[in-house]
């Protein structure tokens, strides 16, 4: 199967200032692509190279296996929906839909077949007489989808389409687009800095840094197995425990001790064969700390740990802990009976242990 969007060493740069670098991302048909990163990163400008609104510097963009570097946006084959939404004004929902279909000539039976098709599978039959300003802000972003929907394109873009909406909405509309690809097998490259959003909708996840792809992959394997220190700091809310760590030769394994204040070092034994400096940053998600007699298997060690905070967050209570002159989080049960001042017996699951270069910030296992 040939990628339905294949994007190799594309550039782009205003003057002199490199706004991508060496951009090399392909999905096939039916993947949804999150492009995600801090504000800055170059995403939006890589979504707006896609859909032919911004010139490239170098390299070439292939939609459907045709060369694009050179077509004008209207004749891509995409459709983009936008974070303002841009609806018309002063035209009805409907004709807001039907508005692109009617300038490219499209008869009027098939214009109202596929308008009546597009408001079923969003819910919105009913707002199709109103006015854009009658509508809220989820209404709105639901006619701003329809219009893209009734193109049938061979690529959909979303640039941050939820970012207007409260945090309520914001999470109704995601399960909305999650929906909507599954229906349709949609190909879609999606921009968002919210990796929560990325996490829950993507097949497949691009981080982005400063105009260069950090890593791209399955959300799994971005957020198991973070490629460096940044991917592993921004993808995970809360984010992961990054704790600077001295390793020796231990046998066949290592161990791992790890400097605490007034107290003495934490100790944990790593048995697998790995080769690793004598410093490394330790990596741990939230999660893989957990109190002493709720977490099993064969590289789970436990430890008296000092708690220094206490955060309930529902189904879910962190505690927070000073280890390597870091706050390290542990995501422990509800009814833990931790509390701010006393040791507590927390279980470090080293199975699930990312180890990572301090100078380069480069994943060493």
């Amino acid at each position: 199967m040939s990628p339905i969007l294949d994007i190799q060493n594309l550039r782009k740069s205003y003057g002199a200032t490199e706004i991508l670098k060496e951009i090399n991302v392909a999905i096939e048909p039916g993947d949804f692509l999150v492009l995600v990163g801090p504000s800055g990163c170059g995403k939006s400008t890589l979504l707006n190279c896609i859909a032919g609104l911004e010139p490239i510097t170098g390299g070439s963009i292939t939609i459907a296996g045709q060369d694009m570097t050179d077509v004008s946006p209207k004749d891509r084959n995409i459709a983009m929906v936008f974070q303002s939404y841009a609806l018309y004004p002063t035209m009805s929902v409907a004709k807001n839909i039907t508005f692109g279909m009617k300038v490219r000539g499209v008869d009027q039976a098939t214009q109202d077949k596929k308008l009546t098709e597009v408001a079923d599978l969003l819910q919105i039959s009913q707002l199709l007489n109103r006015k854009p300003g009658q509508l809220s802000g989820g209404q709105r972003q639901r006619v701003a989808m329809g219009r893209a929907l009734v193109r049938d394109p061979a690529l959909f873009l979303f640039d941050e389409p939820l970012s207007n909406l409260d945090a309520k909405l914001r999470v109704e509309m995601r399960t909305e687009i999650k929906k909507l690809h599954q229906t349709l097998n949609a190909s879609i490259v999606y921009v968002t800095h919210d990796q929560i959003e990325a996490m829950t909708l993507a097949t497949k996840i691009v981080v982005m840094k400063g105009g260069v792809i950090q890593q791209i992959g399955t959300p799994s394997e971005i957020y198991n197995q973070p490629a460096n220190l940044f991917v592993a700091d921004f993808m995970g809310s809360p984010a992961m425990n990054l704790i600077p760590a001295k390793v020796s030769k231990d046998g066949a394994g290592h161990r791992i001790e790890i400097a605490r204040a007034s107290q003495a070092p934490l100790v944990l034994a790593d048995p697998r064969p790995l080769d690793l400096p004598a410093d490394v940053i330790l990596g741990l998600r939230p999660e893989d700390i957990a109190e002493a007699g709720y977490r099993s298997g064969d590289q789970v060690q436990e430890a008296a740990c000092m708690v220094d905070m206490v955060e309930p967050a529902g189904a879910d209570t962190y505690v927070v802990s000073s280890l390597g002159g870091k706050q390290v989080t542990a995501r422990l049960h509800a009814e833990t009976s931790a509390t701010p001042g006393a040791a507590l017996n927390l279980a470090f699951d080293l199975a699930k242990v990312s180890y990572f270069a301090p100078g380069s910030g480069e994943r060493l296992n």
